[in-house]
């Protein structure tokens, strides 16, 4: 395909977006999509263009959908297989025809209920939009709202972030809407997650009693540099998996390297060469590893 023909960004995720409610709607799959576009047409997000698809499903239909996906030529993007360090919530697949990437969700962080549960109570909180041509499942405003929260509060100290959690809390100031946006969180377990973005929004004593967030949600947060998680996860770990944690913290797979860029040089000098760098990146990271170990 020639440079005139390959879509432009906005045009893929809106396609991907069709594409990928065709085929989980074939499969018998509940799927819905969040941020995104959809985010934007219901007011919840500023104008943005955005660069990948966000679908969520159950987890059983995590690998039917990656299976479709693969059979049409999408792979599935590498990632570092120490899931003690950074536990999954989706996988991401990338097409070398599409601008886009396609994330697909089966858990989402903050929500500390079991994944089926969450889902299922997810589902009920969804509705129709009309988006490329194609009727798509979305979020509720609520729902939509909890996502956004527990996104941007993975990353509070992100300018960007900050600003999207100041949009979103002028939108709960309504009491219907704080009301709704509580159910979902108690029925997601994400209260503990929230606390920081509704403490200061919420009326005094409406919730009597903060829940205490997860372990993997307080490494989430606390964790601003990759290098920061693996200290943590090393830390943290019983005695006899410290030395395997430390072994793959120095000597890292063939994936955790791919994963920064899926046409590194995997040469013997060019695995040289990313060690280096990727040390050289944590060197220079460390002052602020050594103080999110301190926070956390």
């Amino acid at each position: 395909m020639d440079d005139k023909a390959q879509l432009e960004m906005a045009e893929g995720v809106l396609l991907g977006h069709a594409m990928v409610h065709r085929l989980a709607e074939g499969l018998g799959i509940r799927a819905f999509f969040i941020k995104g576009p959809g985010s934007v047409l219901q007011g919840l997000r500023e104008p943005r263009i955005s660069a990948d698809v966000d679908v969520f499903v159950p987890p059983s239909g995590l690998g039917p959908l990656l299976q479709a996906l693969q059979d049409r030529g999408w792979r599935e993007r590498p990632v570092d297989p120490d899931t003690r360090t950074f536990p999954r919530h989706s996988v991401t697949v990338d097409h070398a025809m599409w601008p886009c990437c396609i994330d697909i969700h089966f858990r989402f962080p903050g929500m500390e209920k079991p994944a089926l549960d969450c889902f299922e109570a997810m589902w009920v909180n969804t509705n129709s939009l009309d988006l490329a041509g194609q009727k798509v499942r979305v979020p509720s405003k609520a729902l939509g709202i909890l996502i956004l929260a527990l996104h941007s509060l993975r990353s509070p100290e992100s300018p960007s972030c900050r600003q999207e959690l100041e949009f979103l809390s002028g939108l709960i100031r309504q009491r219907s809407a704080a009301t709704s946006l509580l159910d979902v969180a108690e029925e997601t377990g994400s209260l503990a997650a929230l606390r920081p973005f509704l403490a200061d929004t919420l009326p005094k004593g409406t919730i009597q009693e903060w829940p205490e967030p997860s372990k993997e949600w307080r490494n989430r947060v606390a964790a601003r540099e990759p290098g920061s998680a693996r200290l943590l996860a090393i830390l943290q770990a019983p005695l006899g998996e410290k030395p395997l944690l430390v072994w793959r913290a120095v000597f890292p797979r063939r994936e955790v390297l791919l994963s920064k860029d899926i046409y590194a040089d995997m040469t013997f000098l060019g695995r040289v060469a990313q060690h280096r760098a990727r040390w050289a990146r944590f060197l220079q990271a460390l002052p602020r590893v050594v103080s999110d170990i301190r926070r956390r």
